[in-house]
Parts: C-alpha cells; sequence; structure tokens
C-alpha cells in the first residue's frame, strides 16, 4: 500500500478561465482525493491535495495533459499527510 501523502502545487500559465479548477475537483474526487483548488489574485491556480501517493500523481499527470499549453510552470512540494480534509472543495 502507497503512502499517505499531502502536495501543494502552484500552477502558472493560462490557468484562470478555463475549467481547471472544476476539473481538478472532478478528477480529485473520482482518486479519492480530498484538499481543496483556487485562483490566485496573482493569476496561478493552487492546490493542496492528501491522499494515496500514486493517485496524487496520477492527478498531475491527468492536469498535465488536460491543460498542455495552458500550464507554463509547475511548482510542487510533498510532504506526509495531515488528515485535515474531509472532502475536495473550489474555494
Amino acid at each position: 500500500m502507497s503512502d499517505q501523502e499531502q502536495i501543494y502545487i502552484h500552477y502558472s500559465g493560462k490557468v484562470q478561465g478555463v475549467g481547471f479548477r472544476q476539473t481538478t475537483k472532478t478528477w480529485a474526487k473520482e482518486l479519492g482525493l480530498t484538499g481543496w483548488v483556487k485562483n490566485l489574485k496573482d493569476g496561478r491556480v493552487e492546490i493542496i491535495a492528501e491522499g494515496d501517493s500514486s493517485k496524487l500523481d496520477q492527478l498531475q499527470r491527468m492536469l498535465k495533459e488536460q491543460f498542455e499549453g495552458y500550464i507554463v510552470k509547475t511548482d510542487v512540494r510533498r510532504q506526509k499527510a495531515q488528515g485535515k480534509f474531509q472532502d475536495f472543495t473550489i474555494v
């Protein structure tokens, strides 16, 4: 069984106004992840998600493929899951 992790991601590029948050929420829920996604005032999208490390990797791959050409830069940090989220939401 894989470890439970928390992933903290900032996506830069044309990631607002293209369905990025809704797509992230839908896929995160399908993968059984918890956390949230939100737009930042500087144009980036921020994600904090927790769950199985392989599912977090899968979410990143799915987003990269879906929004290829929109994502210019991705900053990622990982740590042990905190277990403080009940669901995955758009903030």
